[in-house]
């Protein structure tokens, strides 16, 4: 898995692109972490365009991430999520803790 980041006006995108599963999950984190540490963004993107396979420790970072941002008063929500890791999202519930948009190609 890729992430890849992109940092303008106080919004920091974190790209995810490949498959997010319990192997990638904790690299992933300490990449993100690093990241956001060193831009304190005010806004979060967690764009999924690119992830073509999540497992439920995709859950875990999309919390994690929104936690992070959180504490130094920020605010994170996930973009452009494609069917599967979508039906992972929606079957988790977290859509009631993170504001989840959808891809508009399956």
């Amino acid at each position: 898995m890729k992430v890849l980041s992109s940092y303008q006006d106080g919004r920091l995108t974190l790209y995810l692109k490949g498959e997010l599963d319990h192997h990638e999950a904790a690299s992933a984190l300490r990449r993100i972490s690093r990241t956001v540490d060193d831009y304190l963004p005010q806004d979060c993107v967690i764009d999924m365009e690119g992830l073509t396979f999540m497992d439920s420790s995709g859950i875990a970072l999309i919390l994690k991430i929104s936690r992070l941002v959180a504490e130094t008063g920020g605010r994170a929500w996930v973009e452009n999520a494609r069917k599967q890791p979508l039906k992972v999202i929606d079957a988790s519930g977290i859509d009631r803790v993170i504001q989840i948009s959808t891809a508009a190609r399956p």
